[in-house]
């Protein structure tokens, strides 16, 4: 029987994870409204003009989960309110628990 090979280290499966989220651009301040239903709704007060929006929620989900903006990607709905999300390096729990902690 031959012996596991491990991955080496830069071939491992990075933790992530995928959200589904609801903007609301133009509010009076940035905040995390609910976790309803398996989407998140968060409000922001950048306008949703010339991807102002679109920044504004990456630098606010960097800033509340302390990652780098360079972690959150905006998989789809680049236009629209409804967005799905990719975060790079984090677990489905810790970001749920953070995102839970903000929330409040």
């Amino acid at each position: 029987m031959s012996p596991k090979k491990s991955l080496p280290r830069n071939k491992r499966p990075e933790a992530q994870v995928t959200l589904s989220i609801r903007i609301q651009p133009r509010a009076s301040r940035n905040e995390i409204v609910t976790l309803s239903s398996g989407a998140l709704k968060i409000r922001l007060t950048a306008p949703p003009v010339d991807g102002a929006a679109n920044e504004a929620l990456v630098k606010f989900l960097a800033d509340t989960l302390s990652i780098p903006k360079s972690r959150v990607e905006i998989v789809s709905g680049h236009t629209s309110r409804e967005k799905i999300v990719r975060i790079h390096g984090i677990s489905e729990a810790e970001a749920e628990r953070l995102l839970n902690l903000a929330g409040n």
